[in-house]
């Protein structure tokens, strides 16, 4: 939970400095985490410097899949040479099948045009097609082959080749296609076992030549289906051990990257196509990017059924979240770019493993590259606080195998283990602030004799010198009260980081949350957030600090509070929820204490005095009120 107040200000500019600087702290870690993607999101590099270098064919259109069965003449090195015609006869598919996934591979193109993941389901509740079903249709399917030309790679991809089986296989397994027409000869083999990963082998020649292919993912995953979706897109590159992740607006269709790559692909926020090649020094990748139209906001299931209760149904109707709602094809959509990624070998034959499936914790760490001390790890990237975000999945999924068994109470179980940690902090914030009460007669005082120099005399320094010498003679830590913030501050934003990408809490249900990792879709939950952080305030002492300055708090943090969760995470919001209910709760039994009655009365004869009325002496230890 964050807590933005100090409860233990100190008066005059001071304790102002200190809100803001606070507040300063906050808003430049939130905006500078921005800064920090764009700048962790480096440009790709331009094809246009390795254009040379990159084999460009233009060869005559291959025949179509109907032309008739023959031998087909080539040359090569002067030499005349036959290459006999290989092409399917009709259109046929093959499954293959293990407890993770089921891929539908057609013999036109030799490409998957099915790829579900059983352990996951999409918005209507069935098993996900990993493959972007309508993005497919425009800018290909995956495992297709990508050349420098335009013509050839269609010829590719309509092509009838001829399949090594059909019908069902049940890995481990193998499946190769041959095509073999006007010089050109194609094969691809692919190999699959019990895991996500499946390993393919290409080669493209030209009169026995070999020439440039690359394997293909051309573009988007079936899960994406929103604008907000498409935006947690990335390209991913890791060379040497070192990745990198490239945001949608930073790629152009066709650029050419040269390696060496341990891995590189594609990916969304809770999935990822990456290919692992066997020689990472000689591979390439080709950069592919088409503008693509999308809907602004997810469309509702169409196999929903309205169960909701009447409260929900109510405000889903006052915040436009119908069950019913269906989108203008004109305003309800926008153009956002779908990124793909081809890899292939310099040399024309191309040998890679792929991995095709979710960015989950222990399935990334478990696959390696060809280089054995590099993974797919770094493949989840949580952002600037990614370290303590990663911790603080693995304190929630352990909480999960041990304890509760739903995210939702998971994050409040953790919620309430993070402030049972730091609530000896919290005594120790007061018992300062309590100090600092004490004092704050003497540096009034102290501050009564500088009060006629300007803010620019060099005497100002001897103000803050005997302050300081005050604070340190009677114990008083003047950052004593910054303490419980600093540390709850960096654990915010790793949630801020961690919540909205690990798969997880994709679709993870809590009471009326659909999914822990969007937006509470009827915005109960940041409306619960922006009255506990106004509570907060109020419940939380600030002595010293200025009435103006309180109030002017007392709603800044609320607003920005609730501006940070009204369309993001709902796993978010309830962290920080739930937090802030149990600060109140502490702050309520700590202000009846001793202490707390204490500075309660200190307070109260401060602004008495302020209010004047004249000093007054209390008469006796102050009871509870």
């Amino acid at each position: 939970m964050a807590e933005f107040s100090n409860p233990n200000q100190k008066g005059g500019s001071q304790d102002n400095g200190s809100l803001f600087i606070l507040m300063a702290v906050m808003v430049v870690i939130f905006f500078g985490l921005q800064y920090y993607k764009a700048k962790h999101n480096p440009q790709t590099e331009s094809p246009a410097k390795q254009a040379a270098s990159s084999p460009t064919q233009t060869p005559a259109p291959l025949p179509t899949a109907t032309a008739q069965l023959g031998s087909q003449i080539g040359s090569l090195g002067g030499q005349t040479v036959t290459i006999p015609a290989v092409q399917g006869t009709a259109e046929s598919t093959t499954t293959v099948e293990n407890e993770l996934y089921k891929i539908t591979f057609s013999n036109r193109g030799a490409q998957a045009t099915e790829w579900i993941l059983k352990r996951f389901k999409d918005v209507d509740g069935q098993p996900l097609n990993l493959i972007h079903a309508e993005a497919a249709k425009t800018v290909g399917y995956p495992l297709s082959l990508y050349t420098y030309d335009a013509g050839l790679t269609a010829s590719l991809a309509q092509a009838l080749y001829v399949p090594s089986a059909t019908g069902a296989l049940t890995a481990p397994a193998n499946l190769t296609f041959k095509y073999a027409a006007g010089g050109y000869e194609v094969t691809k083999t692919f190999s699959f076992d019990e895991s996500y990963v499946l390993h393919a082998d290409t080669l493209v020649t030209k009169d026995g030549a070999p020439i440039r292919s690359l394997l293909a993912w051309p573009g988007g995953f079936g899960d994406q289906a929103d604008a907000m979706a498409y935006a947690g897109s990335q390209l991913d590159t890791s060379t040497y051990g070192k990745e990198e992740h490239v945001a949608p607006k930073k790629i152009s269709g066709g650029n050419t990257l040269t390696g060496p790559f341990d891995w590189a692909g594609v990916s969304d926020l809770y999935f990822a196509s990456i290919f692992l090649p066997d020689h990472a020094e000689t591979s390439t990748v080709a950069t592919l990017e088409t503008q693509f139209s999308v809907p602004k906001v997810a469309p509702p299931s169409r196999n929903a059924v309205d169960t909701r209760p009447a409260l929900i149904r109510w405000f889903a109707r006052v915040f436009g979240h119908s069950n019913t709602t269906t989108l203008d094809p004109v305003k309800d959509y926008v153009k956002v770019p779908l990124i793909g990624a081809a890899l292939g070998d310099a040399s024309g034959h191309t040998k890679t493993r792929i991995f095709a499936g979710p960015k989950a914790v222990d399935v990334l760490k478990n696959i390696h590259a060809a280089d054995p001390k590099v993974t797919l790890e770094p493949l989840l990237d949580f952002g600037f606080f990614g370290i303590i975000g990663k911790y603080l999945f693995l304190a929630l999924r352990a909480i999960n195998e041990h304890v509760s068994k739903n995210w939702g109470w998971d994050i409040v179980w953790l919620t309430i283990l993070i402030n049972l940690i730091i609530l000896p902090l919290r005594i120790k914030t007061m018992q300062s602030g309590l100090k600092m009460q004490r004092i704050q007669p003497q540096m009034d005082a102290i501050k009564a004799k500088y009060k006629n120099l300007k803010m620019t005399d060099p005497k100002r320094n001897d103000m803050n010198a005997e302050i300081m010498e005050l604070q340190k003679r009677e114990g008083v830590n003047m950052f004593g009260g910054c303490v419980p913030t600093l540390i709850q501050m960096p654990l915010l934003f790793a949630m801020f980081g961690m919540l909205p990408k690990v798969v997880e809490m994709r679709q993870a249900h809590w009471y009326w949350l659909p999914d822990l990792s969007a937006a509470d879709p009827y915005h109960i939950l940041p409306i619960v957030m922006i009255l506990s952080q106004f509570l907060v305030q109020f419940y939380t002492p600030s002595p010293g600090v200025d009435p103006q300055q309180q109030k002017m708090m007392a709603f800044m943090m609320p607003a920005f509070s609730g501006y940070m969760t009204w369309n993001y995470s709902s796993g978010l919001a309830l962290y920080w929820s739930v937090g802030n209910l149990i600060s109140i709760a502490t702050q309520q039994i700590m202000n009846q204490t001793s202490i707390g009655r204490e500075m309660r009365e200190i307070a109260a004869k401060r602004a008495r005095r302020k209010g004047g009325n004249g000093p007054q002496t209390i008469q006796g230890k102050p009871g509870k009120r």
